[in-house]
């Protein structure tokens, strides 16, 4: 996957038979079903891959524990469905987890108990694990650090978890893999139409370069998430809303502070009605995560201080000792695109994670709402939708079974195997680089398992352009340790001025933006 190699492409192809806009988990799942069907497509993202959304989710691949409850069965269904599909695929990024979730009261257990069981039949031939029964010993025993006073016990389930901006970085690789181009940093700044108004293009500018290019395109697929509707009104000014953003906030506190025990716990409902979930994650705690409505739309959406107490209070309800913010290592925030129903909606967690697909009347193609477990499906859709729209030729989808890049885990794996299992198959190519230079093989920093040619890799081989790219979703450091990250910034940024033959200026530039950027990640701020 190279950006020169892109930049090309584009140049070159007189026609695209598919151009998406929007490098998240909808568009990089609609560019990897095109280029599987031998589509002739290109994807542009303004920023990096999975710069959104798409790298703030609660890291889970699940059918959805509280659409059940809600009596969105079929949603659920779908999500259990495609969370098989991604375990057979990706089983370098996805891996099933076991859930816990301490009850106190009989009742709650008579109802959770169903529940889990109901989820069980409803996965069919995709579960994971049978559904079970935790006496209040067992709860304790795998979960040391739950409240025990007025604990009866617990029911444990199984889901699955996944790094989410891995997951894009290596569908945008499999795109690449099946004929596809791919490239960061190109903002879509308008359409270019015919003399009837009907939609024949894109309007690109390389934000690297500063040029300009006109692609033509039989089919365009708005997929931006948040900002749909930014690019749907400069197709139709007067449209109506199709999103309503809702933020969700999460923090990530040391992996021990449920216990040393690699087992998630779930809070089944908050006070505001949604559920909680602490997640063990590269060694760390995820806990999260909020809903609530916005009206601004950012690339970096600022945590509200609110939503950092709420999280702390919700958990501190659950655990022996209460966390405080002085234990949180980073806290961030992503906006969901919520399909935004023709009828008055009210609070955003009623607003069914359902996607949804527009064509405006010059043939503007919009995908929208829907989750990171039903990418795939949303992308199928989408790209069934932009064969009938644009007269391609019908070709049938190939992803239910189509391998994600470097899907085959490490046989002979380091003693880290987390760092190294999310490479998959790449895992040994990265290595090699250690043979072209010792020194690659060096830590970045001392408290991480994060290595120099890791970031050499990130440069070559995966489209990193910038210190965030590499610290933010590359090895995810920000997301986890923001202070760590802070500490590696300017290795990384020496590494990547070699590598991409920048000068010292642009190094000093890079870390003065990560160093700013890195602020918003610690929680003392706010």
């Amino acid at each position: 996957m190279n950006r020169e190699i892109a930049i090309q492409r584009i140049r070159e192809v007189k026609e695209w038979d598919i151009v998406v806009v929007g490098g998240g988990a909808t568009g990089l799942g609609v560019a990897v079903d095109a280029a599987t069907r031998g589509f002739q497509v290109l994807l542009v993202e303004q920023h990096d891959f999975a710069k959104g959304t798409s790298s703030r989710s609660t890291k889970l691949i699940h059918g959805g524990v509280r659409y059940l409850a809600q009596g969105n069965v079929q949603l659920v269904k779908e999500g259990l469905q495609e969370r098989g599909y991604l375990l057979q695929n990706a089983p370098h990024l996805v891996r099933p987890l076991a859930f816990v979730i301490p009850i106190y009261s009989w009742k709650d257990a008579a109802m959770l108990w169903a529940g889990m069981k109901l989820y069980d039949m409803l996965a069919g031939k995709w579960r994971i694990g049978k559904s079970e029964w935790l006496s209040r010993a067992e709860v304790i025993e795998v979960l040391p650090g739950v409240r025990a006073n007025g604990l009866i016990g617990g029911v444990r389930y199984y889901d699955a978890q996944f790094d989410d901006a891995r997951m894009a970085i290596h569908l945008a690789q499999t795109c690449v893999d099946a004929g596809g181009t791919v490239v960061n940093y190109m903002q879509a700044e308008g359409w270019v139409k015919d003399a009837s108004g009907q939609m024949k293009g894109v309007r690109l500018k390389d934000k690297e370069m500063g040029q300009t290019y006109e692609v033509r395109a039989r089919a365009v697929i708005n997929a931006t998430g948040v900002f749909v509707d930014k690019l749907i009104q400069l197709d139709e000014p007067r449209h109506p809303q199709l999103v309503q953003p809702s933020q969700g906030v999460h923090i990530v506190l040391p992996g021990s502070w449920i216990g040393s025990s690699a087992q998630a716990m779930l809070i089944p409902k908050t006070t505001d009605g949604r559920v909680v979930f602490l997640v063990p994650w590269h060694g760390f705690l995820l806990a999260g995560t909020t809903d609530t409505p916005v009206n601004t739309y950012s690339l970096e959406p600022k945590p509200l201080p609110a939503e950092i107490d709420f999280i702390l209070d919700q958990i501190a309800t659950y655990l022996i000792h209460r966390p405080t913010r002085s234990d949180i290592s980073s806290v961030f925030a992503g906006l969901r695109p919520l399909a935004v129903p023709q009828k008055a909606a009210g609070s955003t967690k009623d607003i069914s994670r359902k996607h949804y697909l527009q064509v405006n009347a010059s043939g503007l193609i919009t995908i929208t709402g829907g989750k990171w477990t039903t990418y795939r499906k949303m992308a199928e859709d989408t790209v069934d939708c932009a064969i009938r729209t644009a007269g391609l030729s019908p070709r049938n989808c190939l992803t239910r079974t189509w391998p994600i890049h470097g899907w085959q885990l490490p046989h002979d794996n380091p003693s880290n195997a987390l760092e190294w299992n999310v490479y998959g198959a790449d895992w040994q190519q990265i290595l090699s680089l250690q043979q072209e230079d010792p020194s690659y093989a060096d830590l970045i920093i001392q408290n991480l398992p994060y290595r120099k040619a890791q970031v050499i890799w990130a440069v070559r081989f995966e489209m990193a352009r910038t210190v965030e790219d590499v610290l933010a979703r590359r090895l995810r450091v920000l997301f986890v340790d923001a202070r760590a990250a802070l500490q590696m910034a300017p290795v990384v940024a020496e590494i990547m001025q070699q590598e991409l033959h920048q000068s010292n200026e642009w190094k000093t530039q890079q870390i003065d933006q990560f160093q700013r950027l890195a602020q918003a990640y610690l929680s003392t701020n706010g």
